[in-house]
């Protein structure tokens, strides 16, 4: 388990544990946590770039695929971006084991793509399509925020302002570990010392007993009261949805609204998301069938999809991650949170400074942004994972564009690509058909 300085090691949870590689994966997104899980006995790249991850992208590049893709795709600057693309990712797929993966693309123009390779559903051989959903899981986070991040403009949200200031009237509101300390800013940073309820092996039987239960706020926060934090507010670091719940219960104290109209009405709507939908109920149409592996902590299947329903309630989630969508819908949304249409443009200086956090190369957690150095350069964005997908949605600024790519199986340490690697290896594609200055070919 990593550490850091600021003291970033999970807390033991009450009630005893799960396997360790459950209780990571339930710790951090899970897709940047298999990604450096998998990366531990490559080398640092010569240039000192990604650490660990960087030295496996690295390493992964140079090899014969790498090849083909970074040289002959990349050399071929004149070449139709979408054609190369599409046979990166037909490669990919092939070369990772994954069913089905979609990517979206948002080039610094404006114009956006969706590409789709492999399977939605291997059972009926249907292919994967661009206009296929997923479940985005921790990505969802970037929503919720960014309506804080609206209301702070607004003059209606202090994100220095004690949770207890919002929340503290409520009858169970003592019992929340650091409940008299934590911030909003410590919330949307994950250095509030309140740890995740999905986490504790409690929830994890009463979701499987009756995984289409439907969860208030309440319900979720009930499996963390009166245990010990981690570390005072403010003083380590720890991902934890618990954090995002309970600021979508204060921006609803605030609104007088539920957050999901809120998103909708300041995000989904005016901003043209139609592929792009909460994800609070097991029926959700267009949904690509997702795998989750054996050993699923979240409830006895594979196939996430029966007669075309969730095997689950993915309410559960709600502002811990909450919505589906396609990757192109989710690449635009990436580049619109950085280039200032989320929220205003004056508030992006605070939502990129992060601290340190152990989620990839020069990590550092913003409020609601991940923030690495990739092989391919800086990238901002976020990963996601709910049983039977995975997602890493990024923006990369010295280039202008965003990439969003979700496949669906969320198996742990069972294929030797993760996500993150594949955006990068994609990232460098994108890279070879834009000229200084980033206008597309």
């Amino acid at each position: 388990m990593r550490t850091t300085p600021t003291r970033q090691a999970l807390p033991s949870v009450r009630g005893g544990r799960r396997p360790l590689r459950w209780a990571v994966a339930l710790a951090m997104p899970l897709a940047l946590i298999l990604a450096t899980d998998a990366t531990a006995q490559s080398g640092a790249r010569p240039d000192g770039r990604g650490g660990q991850l960087g030295g496996d992208l690295g390493g992964d590049l140079r090899g014969d695929l790498a090849g083909n893709l970074r040289g002959d795709l990349r050399g071929d600057l004149g070449g139709n971006l979408r054609g190369n693309l599409q046979r990166t990712l037909d490669a990919l797929v092939g070369e990772a084991g994954y069913p089905g993966m979609t990517l979206g693309v948002a080039l610094p123009d404006g114009t956006t793509l969706g590409l789709a390779a492999g399977l939605a559903d291997t059972a009926s051989a249907e292919a994967m399509r661009p206009d296929h959903l997923m479940l985005q899981g921790s990505v969802g986070k970037t929503y919720f925020g960014a309506v804080a991040l609206q209301l702070v403009h607004e003059g209606r949200l202090d994100l220095d302002s004690r949770l207890a200031d919002h929340l503290g009237d409520l009858p169970w509101y003592h019992r929340v570990p650091n409940a008299s300390d934590a911030t909003l800013r410590q919330l949307m940073r994950h250095q509030s010392g309140i740890v995740r309820y999905e986490m504790n092996p409690r929830f994890m039987e009463d979701l499987t007993n009756d995984p289409y239960r439907s969860w208030t706020p309440e319900d979720r926060l009930a499996y963390l009261l009166d245990g010990e934090p981690p570390f005072p507010a403010g003083e380590g670091w720890d991902y934890s949805d618990t954090n995002y719940i309970l600021l979508a219960m204060v921006v609803e104290r605030i609104t007088g609204t539920a957050a999901y109209d809120e998103i909708r009405r300041r995000i989904l709507e005016p901003l043209g998301f139609e592929r792009t939908v909460p994800s609070d109920q097991p029926d959700i149409p267009g949904l690509a069938q997702g795998y989750a592996g054996p050993g699923n902590p979240f409830g006895a299947f594979d196939a996430t999809l029966v007669d075309g329903r969730l095997a689950f309630n993915p309410q559960f989630e709600w502002a811990g991650g909450g919505f589906a969508s396609t990757a192109e819908d989710l690449a635009r949304w990436v580049k619109d949170i950085h280039e200032g249409r989320a929220f205003d443009g004056s508030l992006l200086e605070q939502a990129r400074t992060g601290v340190p956090a152990p989620l990839g190369p020069r990590g550092r957690y913003g409020l609601g942004v991940i923030m690495l150095e990739l092989p391919a350069g800086t990238a901002w964005g976020h990963s996601g994972f709910m049983p039977g997908y995975r997602t890493e949605s990024y923006y990369f600024p010295e280039h202008g564009f965003g990439l969003a790519l979700q496949v669906n199986s969320s198996a742990p340490g069972a294929l030797p690509r993760s996500p993150l690697a594949m955006l990068d290896d994609l990232a460098e594609v994108v890279k070879g058909h834009l000229p200084a200055g980033g206008a597309s070919r």
